[in-house]
C-alpha cells in the first residue's frame, strides 16, 4: 500500500495539529449553539471522527451520502445523494464535515439541498481544500490545508475504495491509476 504513494503531503503529526486548529475555531464559533455535525461518508470518516474527539461542546451528528464520482478519479458532474440526514435539518445550524473540495459540485449540491430542506444555515468544515480545480463558487467555512493538484489518498481518502487507512495523506503515483 505504501510502496504506491509517491510522496506524503500531509504528515500524521501535521494532521493532529490541523484537526486541533480547526476543533478549537469550531469551537469558538459554534459554543452557543445547537448544532448538527454532518459527515459526507465515505471519505470524511476518519477527520470527523477525529475532530469530534476534540470539540468540547455538545452537538449531534448525523451522515449523509452524496456522490459524483463513481469510480474515477474526476467528478462527473452529476451529483446523487444517496442518503439522506436521518434527522430533519428544519432550524438547525448545520456543519458538513468533507475529506476534500475538489471540483465544488458535490458539496454545493449538499449545501442546497439543506438550505432548501429549511437549515438555518450551513457551513463546510473540509480537511483539504484543492481551489485549482473549482467548477462552482463555493469556499469552506474551516480548511485544513488548501492542496496542489495531486490525486491524493490516506485518512478517509481513497483511489477505488483502497488507500482510506493510511495514517498520512499522500501523493498516489499516477501509474496507479492512468
Amino acid at each position: 500500500m505504501h510502496k504506491d504513494v509517491e510522496t506524503i503531503l500531509i504528515s500524521q503529526k501535521k494532521l493532529e495539529n490541523i484537526v486541533k486548529s480547526l476543533a478549537k475555531q469550531i469551537e469558538k464559533d459554534y459554543n452557543s449553539k445547537e448544532f448538527i455535525m454532518v459527515g459526507l461518508l465515505k471519505g470524511s470518516i476518519v477527520f470527523m471522527a477525529e475532530l469530534m474527539t476534540k470539540i468540547d461542546i455538545d452537538f449531534e451528528i448525523d451522515f449523509m451520502v452524496a456522490s459524483s464520482y463513481g469510480g474515477g478519479t474526476e467528478s462527473s458532474g452529476k451529483v446523487k445523494i444517496l442518503k439522506d440526514l436521518s434527522v430533519s435539518p428544519v432550524g438547525k445550524d448545520i456543519l458538513i464535515i468533507e475529506d476534500i473540495v475538489d471540483s465544488g459540485n458535490t458539496l454545493n449540491f449538499v449545501k442546497n439541498h439543506l438550505i432548501t430542506a429549511g437549515a438555518a444555515s450551513v457551513k463546510v468544515c473540509t480537511l483539504c481544500d484543492k481551489p485549482s480545480r473549482r467548477k462552482v463558487p463555493l469556499e469552506p467555512d474551516y480548511c485544513g490545508a488548501e492542496i496542489p493538484d495531486e490525486f491524493i489518498v490516506g485518512y478517509g481518502l481513497d483511489y477505488d475504495e483502497k488507500y482510506r487507512n493510511l495514517p498520512y495523506i499522500g501523493v498516489l503515483k499516477r501509474s496507479v491509476y492512468s
